[in-house]
């Protein structure tokens, strides 16, 4: 069975306290047999409009029992808080893959916004692949737009794509990938939208839609992981967005994509994973 960690910054500081680099030792719901790998997204974040948007979501000293979680920002970036997420997955869950790939325009103008994934080894059939930030840098001139998705899926591999839209200025970016197989019992995958509740130039600060998860069966209340895979947020108010699920049971859940305060949020999208 597949956990969820998290780690919120406002767990080893308050909001109105910004700093750069934060941090916590997280313990697994469950100890492991050996360190489990720990694909990571953001779904919560509060920056300052005055300087960049940048952040970062890692892990180090990962263990059997816990890891210990970053939520860093760097340069001159006004960084209130956030919230990362992991879907902890066990050594021996082979049938799970997971990766990342960084498009970074800083250090090569011509990163292309498409690139090619290989898997380690093939799957029999077309795997469901799901994919999400946990890293960018975009500047604070233009408003911030970003997305992610994974298309042209096969046997062997994807193409992952990172891309932005119309003047936004995007310095990097790092999206992480799970693949895993299409026919696999007691997991659900989707990705939802603020844009399938209303349009984007009708812009709000709270939006929700309950899922049901179909033919997906599980034997117990699933864990949810959730984190974003696209955002369109005006840059005249501080970046805020936050995606979390509630009302989750055996056969669905009700997502939220919201901000707050003054933010302008046109648009965003979350990655969600139900698993048993």
């Amino acid at each position: 069975m597949s956990t969820i960690s998290q780690f919120d910054t406002q767990a080893v500081r308050v909001w109105n306290q910004p700093q750069l680099d934060n941090f916590a030792q997280v313990t697994f719901p469950r100890p492991f047999v050996a360190p489990p790998r720990l694909p990571l997204g953001i779904r919560e974040l509060d920056q300052d409009k005055s300087k960049n948007i940048r952040v970062k979501a890692t892990t180090e000293k990962v263990n059997n029992t816990s890891a210990v979680y970053h939520l860093t920002a760097w340069a001159d970036t006004v960084f209130y808080s956030g919230v990362a997420e992991s879907l902890n997955l066990a050594p021996a869950n082979l049938e799970f893959l997971n990766g990342e790939h960084t498009r970074n325009l800083l250090a090569d103008p011509k990163s292309p916004a498409s690139v090619r994934i290989n898997f380690e080894r093939p799957f029999v059939t077309p795997p469901k692949v799901v994919v999400f930030f946990n890293e960018f840098d975009i500047d604070r001139s233009k408003n911030w737009r970003l997305r992610t998705t994974a298309t042209n899926i096969d046997v062997s591999g994807f193409t992952l794509n990172i891309e932005t839209w119309a003047d936004t200025i995007l310095y990097s970016a790092q999206a992480a990938w799970i693949a895993y197989p299409e026919d696999r019992e007691h997991i659900f995958s989707a990705s939802v939208n603020t844009q399938e509740v209303r349009l984007w130039n009708a812009p709000q600060l709270q939006q929700s839609k309950s899922i049901n998860f179909g033919n997906t069966e599980f034997w117990k209340t699933p864990n949810v992981f959730i984190a974003w895979n696209e955002f369109d947020i005006d840059a005249k108010a501080n970046f805020r967005l936050k995606a979390y699920v509630d009302n989750v049971s055996q056969s669905g859940l009700t997502w939220h994509i919201d901000s707050w305060a003054d933010t302008v949020l046109y648009s965003a999208g979350a990655t969600i994973i139900a698993v048993n």
